[in-house]
């Protein structure tokens, strides 16, 4: 592994996952929420977005978190991946972890991306467009639909992709098994399987 992608739902642990990874392997971290953000919670020109993570791409050795794929960061962080890691826990999970987090970046008023800080309106309306814990509950199977629908798609044949559905997963993968790779499935539409030739000490939860 020498460029790495962690994809996910909001909450899922990409950052955190990214940031552990990326010091065993000590390589450069970047967060694609960092080159997206500016001051008061302003989204850059996408223009901008994409020069940014068009630098970011060009070392030879990272690992980068995040998803906009709207935005253009899916093909330009792919095409150079040799790696997808696709963090794809239970919603419940997520949503525990995403509330928690908001509440307590809310509370302890902690500084964000750019001088942002978390916005109480994440813990008070609905609107996905507004709140992030509604974006991740509303957006789960989106997640879902998306990257399984990319281990098959033959245009990231050269990633290798490895999709972690628990946190003992995770933690098994830190820990340097780096888990099995997704094969794509032989059925169309159906979510593709682990392979059983995994490393010692890996227990994947199966589908």
């Amino acid at each position: 592994m020498r460029r790495v992608s962690v994809v996910g739902n909001s909450g899922s642990g990409k950052s955190r996952l990214a940031a552990r990874l990326a010091a065993q392997l000590g390589v450069p971290h970047v967060e694609l929420d960092a080159l997206n953000w500016g001051p008061t919670w302003t989204t850059v020109p996408v223009e901008v977005f994409k020069e940014r993570v068009g630098r970011a791409v060009e070392g030879d050795r990272w690992v980068i978190d995040g998803n906009y794929v709207g935005r253009g960061a899916r093909e330009l962080v792919w095409q150079r991946a040799d790696t997808v890691v696709w963090l794809d826990l239970p919603r419940a999970v997520v949503l525990r972890r995403i509330a928690g987090r908001t509440v307590a970046r809310a509370l302890l008023r902690r500084t964000l991306w750019n001088g942002n800080r978390e916005r109480w309106c994440n813990l008070t309306t609905l609107d996905p467009e507004q709140s992030v814990i509604a974006w991740s509950w509303t957006h789960h199977a989106t997640y879902r639909e998306r990257y399984g629908g990319a281990v098959e798609d033959p245009a990231w044949a050269h990633c290798r992709f490895v999709r972690l559905r628990s946190a003992r997963e995770v933690d098994a993968f830190l820990a340097g098994g780096w888990g099995p790779p997704v094969e794509p499935s032989p059925w169309p539409r159906v979510y593709a399987r682990f392979r059983t030739d995994v490393g010692p000490g890996y227990a994947p939860a199966w589908p």
